[in-house]
């Protein structure tokens, strides 16, 4: 037997439960592995209220998150190139991956370097995936400036961190509680409120405002329209009318999901160029809590479950 997370209704966080489950067994081409972190995602929270029922609908009983890290536990037919024991990085599209055991097709699966933490590890898909993308999206270069609006979350510290590295002024848009951290990691904080688009300019100097991350919603692709950014320089995981609209881009986690992607941020992390806040971890049990934390907001990096 396995235990995992399920959940029977759209509802609040009441209506997640761990339950003891069969002990899935690997198919053709796949690995079972036992997984020591799975993180959690507003986007699950998204699917368990139902709010995203129109495109993202729960077959119930319905199991629950992508994002793991673990060992294998067992091997398919046809499996080459991974071995029980290995320790991987990897992430599942079947809403199953906060539980003790999680099947796993063989190219979804990256090594996991000993440096990296199992929280790390088990954290990265999503939000990972996520940054990757937006910053592709907008394509930053040295010699011009990239704002990115909701830099201290789960995406926004991979987008920072990840835009950084291209050589950008980047300016990010957090609450200042954030601000200490975003510094450290090589960018200019700017706090949200009144007077923001004089702050971003002050930060921005002699370098043009050129591209825009919208992590938030709430009016930013439009703000970034009016900061003069060109339409396919700025990208939004969260507004979708906007895009519609404006011909923005839409552009997140499934224009980057790969192993390859996460072997790319495997090695920025094992190398210290790339950092993961981790906020909080739960056992398995305490599933509810961790999504009352992260529905609270504020979050400061990642949440991860340890089954």
């Amino acid at each position: 037997m396995s235990r995992a997370v399920q959940f029977d209704e759209y509802g609040g966080v009441e209506v997640l439960q761990v339950r003891d489950v069969a002990r899935p067994e690997p198919g053709a081409d796949q690995v079972l592995v036992a997984v020591r972190a799975a993180g959690i995602n507003p986007s699950e929270a998204a699917i368990r209220t139902g709010r995203v029922r129109a495109i993202f609908p729960a077959t119930f009983p319905s199991g629950q998150g992508s994002d793991l890290a673990g060992v294998v536990e067992e091997v398919g037919p046809g499996v080459t190139g991974v071995a029980v024991g290995d320790e991987v990085i990897g992430f599942t599209d079947n809403r199953a991956s906060q539980a003790e055991y999680v099947l796993v097709e063989t190219a979804n699966l990256t090594a996991k370097p000993a440096e990296i933490p199992w929280e790390v590890a088990g954290a990265l898909f999503v939000a990972g995936s996520t940054g990757v993308a937006t910053v592709r999206a907008v394509a930053p270069t040295a010699g011009e400036a990239v704002v990115i609006a909701g830099a201290g979350g789960g995406v926004g510290v991979f987008a920072v961190q990840l835009a950084v590295r291209t050589g950008a002024r980047v300016i990010a848009l957090a609450d200042e509680r954030h601000h200490a951290w975003l510094r450290e990691r090589g960018a200019l904080p700017v706090a949200y409120g009144d007077g923001v688009g004089e702050r971003i300019s002050a930060a921005a100097q002699e370098a043009p405002v050129a591209a825009f991350i919208d992590l938030v919603g709430r009016g930013y692709v439009e703000f970034a329209l009016k900061l003069g950014i060109a339409k396919d320089r700025i990208d939004t995981i969260v507004d979708f009318p906007a895009i519609e609209k404006y011909g923005v881009k839409g552009e997140g986690g499934a224009a980057a999901a790969s192993a390859a992607t996460l072997a790319e941020l495997a090695e920025a992390i094992a190398a210290g160029e790339v950092v993961v806040p981790i906020q909080s971890t739960y056992p398995l049990d305490d599933v509810q809590a961790a999504f009352a934390e992260l529905e609270a907001g504020h979050v400061a990096g990642k949440i991860v479950l340890i089954p």
